[in-house]
């Protein structure tokens, strides 16, 4: 018997357990807080490719590791530049790890724009980014 895309008349149709865009999301944060696969370069590549369509979608947490990683570990320009958008819609939703990521990297164009982001990020409980305000220059 050839099992086709239908279920059978008179059988209920079984939904997956995880569904597969959710699968891969948890697969790719797996795989990047694995501390023995995550410094490889063929498995950043696999799960940015993975976090990709999520990140697309608006899930945050996508959003935050993918802006993460481009910003990071990719030489070209449209990486970084497609890393510092993603990472920007990630800390504006409200992600503390984003968040202080953004603003690490306004520091040396906007200095303001870094502070309001480290302050977002130091209410949230952030450690990094209390430390990183201690380091901008004061306002006057």
């Amino acid at each position: 018997m050839k099992f086709r895309g239908k279920s059978p008349a008179g059988s209920p149709a079984i939904a997956p357990l995880v569904s597969p865009k959710r699968f891969s999301l948890k697969v790719a944060l797996w795989l990047l807080d694995n501390p023995r696969l995550a410094d490889k370069r063929s498995v950043k590549h696999l799960a940015g490719r993975m976090l990709k369509q999520p990140a697309r979608q608006g899930v945050v947490v996508a959003q935050s590791r993918l802006g993460q990683m481009l910003c990071r570990d990719c030489g070209t320009a449209r990486d970084r530049r497609i890393g510092h958008e993603l990472l920007r819609q990630a800390a504006r939703a409200g992600d503390s790890r984003a968040q202080l990521e953004y603003g690490r990297l306004c520091q040396a164009q906007d200095p303001e724009q870094a502070r309001y982001w480290l302050e977002l990020a130091a209410g949230q409980g952030s450690q990094e980014a209390r430390r990183l305000l201690g380091l901008l220059p004061s306002v006057q």
